[in-house]
């Protein structure tokens, strides 16, 4: 009997844990009003949202239907701000526009509930399980989840720079190998794709897919993300990585993996490995096969989640939602409407 007190004791403690978002998240992914309601309060919180158009705060308001005082299938906001010449914006807007479901006929709680699962997965999950578990033909759920993955890449143009003790370390990614001897490198590479991480220990980690594994790319890489003025690198013996290395105020460290030397003292690359150890697991037990065209955006996701490591599993879908405003994956260019 005490026994089992302790057991409910124990079964008791996730479900009064468990965060208020992650408590609103199953609601979300099964009722239309419940998703929209969700993702309203995910991207513009409590209050009225701010006009797409005139950006205008508080002259918004939704639009309900005269009779029975609801909101309409389409879920519409209008804007009533008026400009300095004295018109009205009267603009109508949703909560998907400006967003990575912009333009998608794909239902909210859907969007709710592939959100979720990228984010609660540690290796991520598949167009195929999504299509499975919402009935979306698989076409539907990989247009989901390439956006979704999209929303959770950071911008490059800007990124704040690694700083500390950072990891270099990069692998290759692809078909099964063939001709692996030294003679044959580039027969080699022509079925799989190398990928840079560049890790912060304790901290961020930068993953990107790169044309080739040789100096010039490596130290460009490198330069882009960390600032070499505060921090230390650690590499593995490539022979890439030297000359970068000497720009580093706190020094640059290697360990020989050839010679079965992988720690001696605080240099090693196991955090980076860490990283790939993660990101392979999911490419081979998740997606089983990805295309060039496309990696670049499992990288970014796999990014994402390691970046959010320390939060809750409903934290880190409120920010991936938040991080999908003012993006758009367009593979075509809009057709150009007649003058």
């Amino acid at each position: 009997m005490l026994h089992d007190k302790g057991m409910a004791r124990k079964q008791g403690r996730p479900a009064q844990a468990k965060s208020r978002i992650v408590a609103k998240l199953p609601l979300a992914c099964a009722d239309e009003d419940a998703a929209v309601a969700f993702l309203e309060e995910m991207r513009w919180g409590k209050d009225a949202p701010a006009c797409p158009t005139c950006g205008s705060i508080g002259s918004t308001y939704p639009m309900l239907n005269r009779k029975t005082k609801e909101r309409g299938p389409r879920y519409l906001w209008r804007c009533k701000a008026k400009g300095t010449d004295g018109k009205k914006c009267n603009r109508q807007f949703t909560v998907r526009v400006g967003t990575v479901f912009e333009d998608s006929k794909i239902p909210l709680r859907h969007w709710c509930y592939a959100f979720w699962a990228a984010c609660a997965s540690k290796k991520g999950v598949s167009a195929l399980q999504i299509k499975r578990q919402t009935g979306l033909s698989y076409e539907s759920a990989l247009f989901m989840m390439h956006r979704i993955r999209w929303a959770m890449a950071d911008d490059r143009d800007t990124p704040p720079k690694l700083k500390g003790v950072v990891e270099a370390d990069e692998t290759w990614v692809g078909g099964k190998p063939r001709h692996r001897h030294k003679r044959n490198r580039g027969r080699y590479a022509e079925r799989k794709v190398p990928v840079m991480v560049l890790v912060e220990r304790k901290g961020d980690a930068r993953a990107m897919p790169i044309e080739r594994v040789d100096s010039g790319t490596l130290q460009s890489a490198i330069v882009e993300n960390v600032d070499p003025a505060s921090s230390t690198l650690m590499t593995d013996e490539n022979k890439g990585y030297p000359a970068v290395g000497r720009r580093f105020a706190g020094g640059h460290f290697t360990v020989t993996h050839s010679k079965g030397e992988y720690v001696r003292g605080l240099a090693h690359s196991n955090t980076a490995e860490s990283f790939f150890s993660l990101f392979k697991r999911g490419l081979i037990g998740t997606f089983h096969s990805v295309s060039k065209r496309h990696l670049h955006r499992y990288v970014s996701e796999f990014e994402f989640r390691w970046n959010t490591r320390d939060m809750e599993d409903g934290e880190r879908t409120m920010a991936a939602i938040q991080k999908a405003q003012g993006k758009r994956l367009m593979y075509r260019a809009p057709k150009k409407r007649p003058a």
